[in-house]
């Protein structure tokens, strides 16, 4: 993100947060929109896994396998193994050193090795699969994933369930994440950050007209061949079910196919440009692009450079995503793991880690740290949303692995075709 030529009378808040942005070039979307389109690696991976147990529930309930737990050697090795997203955590700008992680290290005497290796959800599945299948440890104590690889991970019997016991600060965990469907009451995962998926328009393109809905964005003439959608599957047809009418903790087949000949009239139109990754950023900051769907993290840092570009989150809903702690079977530091975990559900810990990453953060009171000490990330409604915000976000509901399969297959035949 380039900086302003002149910031002499930019406000100080303001001139922290462009600085945050500058930091973190490639945000933890940006890596995972790199393979956010079901690629051919992706697709393999969802269809291998389809024949495993295609009978196995979407949600993390009933019928998920009991994972294996090693002899937990917290005591006695006083480390943790961490994989996480680039560029997904707090740094010094300066050391390069990670703030949050030597306060861990210092406070309990646990050492974490921490990995950037988390690029891509089936990538990282596809590494650590193997070994889980084979009843192996993993060398990694803890990591984060996506909502829907949670459901998966849970459903397969490779993630344990946390002891609540050793994160007392999971009562900080904001309510509208607490009981979702992937997880019900959070036996076996905790938010690490969060973020959303809406509108984005420029203005100059769109001659000043704001694109606030779904089906503006879909059928608006004076828009056509000037928007894109998203490769994510969940965020592009989620939006566009909320747009229906339908739930995204219940919608049935029906209902995505519904969703999908929507998409493919507006597609068959001419309406839709094409469909992108993160890589609608520039198109959209320039202006070949109107409008598109796009994720809140990339709009708070485009926003730093042109603050006219727009963005809505539907009123008909918009989607709600998580990146999530989990625990793999036969992790050797599960309590160590459970410390780190507390420890960033501090709220002074997480404003911290949020102030710089600037996603929407999960844990209560954070926000009223960093509206006395940054109030331009505190005040920001793409990082701490209103409780009108949050009642409007849907979470993707948790698939089978044949539902995983047949969505990803008509998908793909969308975006490709």
């Amino acid at each position: 993100m380039n900086e302003h030529p002149d910031q002499r009378n930019v406000d100080p808040g303001e001139l922290a947060l462009r600085a945050s942005f500058a930091r973190a070039a490639i945000s933890r979307r940006s890596a995972l929109a790199g393979a956010a389109g079901l690629g051919a690696v992706a697709f393999l991976a969802a269809c291998g896994s389809a024949g495993k147990n295609p009978s196995s529930p979407g949600a993390t309930g009933a019928g998920a396998k009991t994972a294996a737990a090693a002899q937990d050697l917290s005591a006695s090795e006083k480390v943790v193994n961490w994989s996480n997203w680039p560029a997904y955590i707090d740094v010094n700008d300066k050391t390069q050193a990670r703030p949050t992680l030597a306060a861990f290290t210092k406070q309990t005497g646990i050492k974490v090795n921490y990995t950037e290796d988390y690029n891509d959800n089936d990538e990282f599945y596809a590494k650590v699969r193997p070994l889980l299948e084979a009843g192996s440890d993993t060398g990694r104590d803890v990591w984060c994933s996506t909502d829907w690889m949670v459901a998966r991970l849970v459903r397969n019997g490779y993630v344990q369930k946390l002891d609540l016991a050793n994160i007392p600060n999971n009562v900080n965990l904001v309510d509208s994440l607490r009981d979702v469907t992937f997880d019900p009451g959070r036996l076996y995962s905790l938010p690490w950050q969060s973020g959303f998926a809406g509108i984005a328009w420029n203005p100059k393109a769109t001659g000043g007209k704001k694109v606030e809905t779904v089906d503006q964005l879909l059928t608006d003439p004076s828009l056509k061949g000037k928007i894109t959608l998203l490769t994510e599957m969940r965020d592009t047809v989620g939006l566009v079910l909320m747009a229906m009418g339908k739930k995204l903790d219940s919608f049935t087949d029906a209902d995505f196919d519904a969703a999908i000949a929507e998409l493919s009239k507006a597609k068959d139109s001419g309406q839709i440009k094409g469909f992108t990754g993160n890589d609608y950023t520039k198109p959209l900051a320039s202006g070949d692009t109107a409008a598109c769907f796009a994720w809140t993290g990339d709009v708070v840092q485009l926003r730093a450079d042109n603050p006219n570009l727009g963005y809505a989150l539907p009123q008909t809903g918009c989607t709600l995503w998580s990146d999530n702690f989990v625990i793999p079977a036969l992790a050797k530091h599960k309590k160590n793991a459970e410390e780190l975990i507390n420890y960033y559900y501090d709220p002074k810990v997480m404003a911290q880690v949020v102030a710089y990453v600037n996603y929407i953060s999960p844990v209560k009171g954070a926000q009223a740290i960093l509206q006395k000490q940054d109030p331009a990330v505190a005040q920001n409604q793409l990082i701490f949303p209103s409780d009108e915000t949050l009642a409007r976000a849907q979470v993707f509901r948790g698939l089978t692995n044949a539902e995983e399969t047949k969505y990803n297959k008509a998908f793909q035949a969308l975006v490709t075709g």
